[in-house]
């Protein structure tokens, strides 16, 4: 009889403990969970963009025009939506029919898989009120930030980056139309210029979740130091 008063005290004690755990574990934040399953590692890919060979004589063109007059360019580039083509200008060094075949080919880029670049990707807690996205290999450095859920703010080694506005992406920019969350660390003294980026969301239309980061440092001057970024899809929860 106490044997079994024994077992039914353990069993008692382990329930207790279960339910402490349940009780203590918090669901995963919107702007992680819905792409990311706590736990459940997916098997994602780093990528780039590649557009066809055949527009660098068409870069080459405005390039060499932006040479030829940098504060114009500077001013024009400024004014237009960032990540998709500029609007057509005269100044651009193209003419309309180059402008038509720079924007066909453009429309012609393509999301591809880089060699070496296979990584495990997988939401985790990593104390009551904060997250992490742990990721293997050379996307490892992800693994540093946290998401402080009651500050709708990621921490990094540099500092905290701030939430922005959420993103709605045009079909033409870079990475295409996609939808997702974004928080920003910038920082400027007398040495030069940090600037920390991190994106997560969806690639509308598609199974496809995405992670994008970006870290820049840059002189008092404008020198670039240090410019990493990095893109990494991964199948979205459920898909």
């Amino acid at each position: 009889m106490k044997k079994v008063i024994r077992l039914l005290g353990i069993a008692a004690v382990v329930t207790h403990a279960l339910i402490a755990q349940g009780a203590e574990a918090q669901e995963a934040p919107a702007v992680f969970g819905s792409y990311l399953a706590p736990g459940v590692a997916a098997r994602g890919q780093m990528v780039v963009v590649e557009p066809p060979k055949g527009i660098n004589q068409y870069v080459a063109k405005v390039e060499e025009a932006a040479r030829a007059d940098p504060e114009w360019f500077k001013v024009y580039s400024k004014s237009a939506k960032p990540g998709i083509p500029l609007p057509f200008h005269e100044k651009l060094g193209l003419s309309k029919e180059d402008y038509a075949s720079y924007n066909k080919l453009w429309d012609e880029r393509k999301m591809v898989a880089l060699k070496d670049g296979n990584v495990v990707v997988r939401l985790e807690q990593s104390k009551p009120g904060e997250w992490m996205i742990r990721v293997s290999g050379k996307g490892a450095p992800l693994s540093l930030l946290r998401y402080q859920q009651g500050k709708d703010v990621v921490k990094s080694p540099n500092g905290e980056l701030v939430r922005l506005d959420d993103i709605d992406a045009d079909p033409r920019s870079i990475l295409g139309k996609w939808t997702g969350h974004e928080w920003r660390f910038q920082e400027e003294d007398t040495l030069g210029k940090i600037k920390e980026n991190f994106g997560i969301g969806a690639l509308v239309g598609t199974k496809w979740a995405i992670l994008v980061y970006r870290l820049q440092e840059t002189s008092s001057t404008g020198k670039l130091l240090f410019d990493r970024s990095m893109v990494i899809r991964f199948p979205m929860k459920g898909k």
